[in-house]
């Protein structure tokens, strides 16, 4: 797994490439053949050919097999075509995470999934003046 790609694309907004030079980039650097990632990702040839040109969209579940051929987060894929917001303010937490080089490559992934997972875990609600709070006293309904 190369992580140069995965840096280019936390400090790109979405939108910015076309996922298909995306997951060509990723593929070169990763020094793997068309032939071999159609095979790793479980699509034809022609069809992840056609997605590099961007001829095709592919959908989440084959972006996310072509993120394990890669061996890169399927996350990072998912930003890059759009279908997950882009959260501001963690780009910089990402960007220091990839910049650390006492980390493996594999430690840095695991990292970032994790942080963006409990991300996800504590959205703040659309109210949340209706949520509890819990305080030393006990739980409280907020008004």
């Amino acid at each position: 797994m190369d992580l140069d790609g995965i840096k280019e694309a936390a400090a790109k907004a979405p939108g910015m490439g076309s996922i298909g030079d995306f997951i060509r980039e990723q593929r070169q650097q990763a020094q793997v053949s068309l032939r071999q990632l159609a095979k790793l990702a479980g699509v034809s040839n022609p069809y992840l050919s056609q997605v590099e040109r961007g001829l095709r969209k592919p959908s989440a579940e084959i972006l996310q097999q072509i993120a394990k051929g890669l061996r890169i987060s399927a996350e990072q894929l998912y930003l890059q075509a759009g279908i997950l917001e882009h959260r501001a303010g963690s780009t910089e937490l990402i960007q220091a995470i990839l910049a650390d080089h006492r980390l493996t490559e594999r430690q840095k992934t695991v990292l970032i999934e994790i942080y963006q997972s409990f991300c996800r875990e504590n959205q703040v609600p659309d109210n949340p003046a209706a949520t509890p709070t819990v305080t030393a006293a006990g739980i409280s309904e907020e008004e």
